[in-house]
């Protein structure tokens, strides 16, 4: 099953794939949060509804889908350095900021404001960052919050999944301390989708995922690389803090990004870039020029 946000008479409204058409469930069932913190019943409601001769239908090649994500608690939660290939093709290439392979996951966040939809176009301004990154990444979708979960109760936890391109400017990375918040938080960056599929109809831990920029290949790993399994990011994002249903959480990404590569590949305008995971759908997005920088006054060094 796909569960999506998409444009429906000029509302924000959630729908589930059937063949080649979208069903548009009622305004009463909320958004995608209030869906996913409805738990089993809202989903087993929704998916009633959607066999409901009478609800009304839209043709897959006429919808807008939306990020399915619309609402956010907090920044977007994220995961680095979580695929070990990726890690060891990063050394010698991070400008000084070199660190021993991570013990434990690895996290960071980015602003809700970089979220776009699946098919949107990706903000790019060259003024900002002369070194635009793709990062193909499975997502977890939260659906039960708490805090302290142990590893062996948080598939609980999880509702579903998606896709995500983790758009970062390594520059900005680098210049900031080598911490990521600001080098993977410039808004209207970071494709999320094309929908959601509850967590009871994949399998997490053997998703092929692809990034695909202008018809070439430049990623292509199975999520069985991950370093650490989604229990354990679970238990350990969890520790002390609290999670909450809608939490969007990144898994991190697997090898092939193009500031390891030599010689190194950035995004440019103009470019498209594809994010595939079996069982999950694509993004389809084009880097296209915008003014980002304003009347901001900050000078990058050359």
């Amino acid at each position: 099953m796909a569960i999506a946000t998409l444009q429906y008479n000029n509302e924000q409204r959630i729908a589930i794939r059937q063949g080649d058409e979208w069903v548009v469930l009622p305004a009463s069932m909320g958004d995608m949060v209030s869906l996913i913190a409805g738990g089993a019943d809202a989903l087993a409601a929704a998916r009633r509804f959607a066999d409901a001769s009478e609800a009304p239908r839209v043709a897959a090649s006429d919808a807008r889908l939306l990020a399915p994500i619309q609402r956010f608690h907090r920044d977007v939660l994220c995961t680095g350095w979580n695929y070990w290939d990726h890690f060891e093709e990063g050394k010698g290439k991070r400008e000084g900021q070199d660190v021993p392979a991570p013990v434990a996951p690895t996290f960071f966040t980015k602003g809700p404001d970089t979220v776009i939809g699946p098919y949107d176009d990706i903000a790019y301004d060259a003024s900002l960052s002369a070194k635009w990154d793709y990062e193909a990444e499975m997502v977890v979708i939260i659906g039960k919050g708490g805090r302290s979960i142990p590893a062996e109760r948080a598939m609980e936890h999880v509702w579903g999944y998606c896709l995500a391109n983790d758009i970062s400017q390594r520059d900005l990375q680098r210049r900031h301390g080598g911490q990521w918040l600001k080098g993977k938080s410039i808004d209207a960056t970071m494709p999320l989708g094309p929908w959601l599929v509850p967590a009871d109809e994949i399998d997490p831990t053997d998703v092929h995922l692809e990034c695909i920029v202008n018809g070439t290949t430049l990623q292509s790993a199975s999520t069985r690389l991950m370093a650490f399994s989604i229990p354990e990011l679970i238990a350990e994002l969890s520790f002390g803090m609290t999670i909450r249903p809608g939490d969007v959480l990144l898994t991190g990404t697997p090898s092939g990004v193009g500031n390891a590569r030599e010689p190194q590949i950035f995004l440019h305008e103009g470019d498209e870039v594809i994010v595939r995971g079996r069982g999950l759908g694509e993004l389809r997005n084009r880097m296209a020029s915008v003014d980002l920088r304003g009347a901001s006054g900050v000078r990058l060094a050359a």
